[in-house]
């Protein structure tokens, strides 16, 4: 891995001198000659390690100018580790750049063999020191937020089997995939499904919901701020994309990113780097990014809500994640998934369902997707009055339209909302639920058969 260093000295044949010592182990080296120059690079971008001169004027010995130096580059990066290097060597001056926030003090003329043991040393330690603060600050983070659930996905439909083969596959690219669906049918856990199928899975995934971030705290949330970049900020503070570095960020509910922050997510997508809130020095990120919603995105930019151009950097790949009713062979294992968490939680012995409870809640629709049904079976095993949980515990209400009756049985017993929402269904399964095909089909704009979508919750 190449490493970047900050070497500042007015002497010409001493940066020559390190550079030739620096060249075979692959250092990035960027050279300053003056303390205000070195100021200026350690402003504009991260070093790995800093190496300053105290000295920079011939007739000047006090080390006064290393000194500030120090001070101002601590100020502008309080992890840099700083190694100074001086021909007057005392205690004295030893203490003094200690004191000041230095790491270490070599002599010139250095042994090389020293030096370089300095230089990785402090480098090893600085990357301590970051992952030290990224896991303070994710444990921070996981203490105010539930956490994306780990639990083992039930896959037991042929539809379900084959997107997590998708799923699968995918997860080895770094591609940006963005999960759509509705409310309650576990958008988050697939999210978290693809991050541990992926090569970045012994790194940070770092769930964000976006409804939940309010539009003055988007910047310092997202990129994190320095300290002093505003009234409150008494200290710095590490943002997600920050966090998330080599590993994966998955962006909840992508839709309620108000539209001025839009292009500030855009700019990061593209040139894969952010400045935090405060600072102007630019930080580059190498994260894989997972997007979810369950809004009709092409509504919200007819409506100029939202931006083409960022949806675009979004969803590389698009996977629907199927609603609850579209795998009923899945609906039982989950009941049961579920009925056993509950029992461990609660401490009961509910053993099951009988055939009308699992006869009904294959015919549900399930609005609320596996969500609803997770929240449906915590509240039976508190209801039922034996070690096995009756259609009544549930408290289902089944449409009383069967789910398969034809248009002509509707025409005769059903409302115009009833035959509308049973046609549309008919052509999603007809279109393998492609909205073009099926919009064009029904004769229907793209924005108009999305809010039919909404309106009959499909």
């Amino acid at each position: 891995m190449t490493h970047s260093i900050l070497i500042a000295d007015d002497d010409v044949q001493i940066i020559m001198a390190l550079k030739l010592l620096l060249k075979p182990l692959k250092f990035n080296v960027v050279v300053a000659q003056t303390p205000a120059q070195a100021l200026e690079y350690a402003a504009k971008r991260e070093f790995d390690v800093a190496l300053i001169d105290l000295n920079y004027h011939a007739d000047t010995t006090s080390g006064l100018e290393g000194l500030a130096l120090i001070a101002e580059l601590k100020q502008l990066d309080e992890l840099l580790p700083i190694v100074v290097m001086t021909g007057y060597s005392s205690v004295d001056i030893a203490v003094d750049v200690m004191k000041q926030g230095a790491s270490d003090f070599v002599q010139k003329p250095w042994g090389n063999d020293r030096l370089l043991s300095i230089l990785q040393n402090q480098i090893t330690l600085k990357q301590s020191r970051r992952r030290g603060n990224k896991l303070e600050a994710h444990n921070t983070l996981l203490s105010t937020e539930r956490s994306t659930p780990k639990s083992n996905i039930v896959a037991h439909s042929a539809l379900m089997k084959q997107l997590l083969s998708q799923l699968e596959k995918l997860a080895l690219s770094d591609m940006n995939i963005m999960l759509t669906g509705e409310n309650g049918c576990g958008k988050s856990m697939f999210a978290d499904y693809i991050h541990r199928c992926s090569p970045r899975q012994p790194q940070s995934f770092v769930a964000v919901n976006m409804g939940a971030i309010s539009e003055s705290l988007f910047e310092s949330e997202m990129f994190g701020h320095v300290k002093g970049a505003f009234t409150d900020a008494k200290t710095q503070r590490i943002g997600r994309f920050e966090l998330a570095e080599q590993g994966s960020i998955f962006l909840d509910e992508i839709a309620n990113i108000p539209l001025s922050q839009q292009a500030k997510l855009l700019r990061v997508l593209e040139e894969h780097e952010f400045e935090k809130l405060g600072s102007s020095k630019t930080q580059t990120m190498d994260v894989r990014l997972i997007s979810a919603t369950n809004s009709p995105l092409d509504v919200l930019i007819s409506e100029n809500k939202f931006r083409q151009d960022l949806l675009y950097r979004l969803n590389t790949i698009e996977i629907r994640i199927p609603p609850l009713r579209e795998r009923i062979d899945d609906i039982m294992p989950l009941a049961m998934s579920f009925l056993a968490q509950h029992n461990q939680k609660y401490q009961l012995s509910v053993i099951g369902f009988d055939e009308d409870a699992i006869l009904a809640l294959q015919q549900y629709e399930w609005p609320g997707n596996v969500r609803e049904l997770n929240h449906m079976v915590e509240r039976a095993i508190f209801l039922c009055n034996s070690d096995h949980i009756c259609a009544q515990d549930l408290g289902l209400q089944v449409a009383d339209v069967p789910e398969n009756i034809g248009i002509t049985s509707l025409f005769e017993q059903g409302t115009l909302d009833d035959i509308e929402c049973e046609l549309i269904k008919q052509r999603m399964a007809k279109f393998d639920n492609k909205a073009l095909e099926t919009c064009q089909s029904l004769g229907l704009s793209r924005s108009a058969y999305y809010r039919r979508l909404e309106k009959y919750d499909l």
